[in-house]
């Protein structure tokens, strides 16, 4: 428990780090969110078709773990995006992700260009399937390959 406390305590020169972060505030409908701005801003969508979206995403530093590779969570969360994306309709309510099964082939290195392709796999009700795959662009290795169940309420009938 010592350990873990020692652990979980600010230094001095980690506090008044913290101390000086200027955060401004966020104006509605008018800034990008932070997760906007965070993530969602290097995606680049370079064909659209009848349940097909071809992304590309060039990986920020930002998004990189202690190793310099793409982290995990970000894999997954490029999965979650992009295979939302590819089954939203205008003028309805998003889906919301249910489960993802993700595969992990590869490391993507910060500044390499991935290419992200999503694939509507099927409808049945109010649920939705997605298949999601990332390559580098240059060398066409497979980075990962996801499938991803989603939920989005039916209109009513009434």
């Amino acid at each position: 428990m010592d350990k873990a406390r020692e652990f979980l305590t600010l230094k001095t020169e980690e506090s008044e780090r913290v101390s000086r972060l200027s955060v401004p505030t966020h104006r509605v409908g008018l800034d990008p969110s932070y997760y906007e701005g965070f993530f969602l801003r290097g995606i680049r969508i370079d064909r659209v078709g009848p349940g097909f979206i071809a992304c590309t995403f060039k990986v920020p530093p930002r998004l990189t773990d202690a190793t310099g590779k793409l982290s995990s969570g970000a894999i997954a969360n490029l999965i979650d995006d992009v295979g939302g994306a590819v089954i939203q309709a205008d003028g309805l309510p998003a889906k919301v992700s249910l489960e993802m099964s993700i595969s992990y082939f590869s490391r993507a290195d910060a500044n390499d260009e991935l290419e992200i392709i999503s694939r509507v796999l099927g409808h049945r009700g109010s649920y939705s399937g997605t298949s999601v795959i990332l390559k580098n662009k240059i060398t066409g290795e497979l980075i990962a390959e996801g499938r991803h169940s989603l939920f989005g309420k039916l209109e009513s009938k009434i």
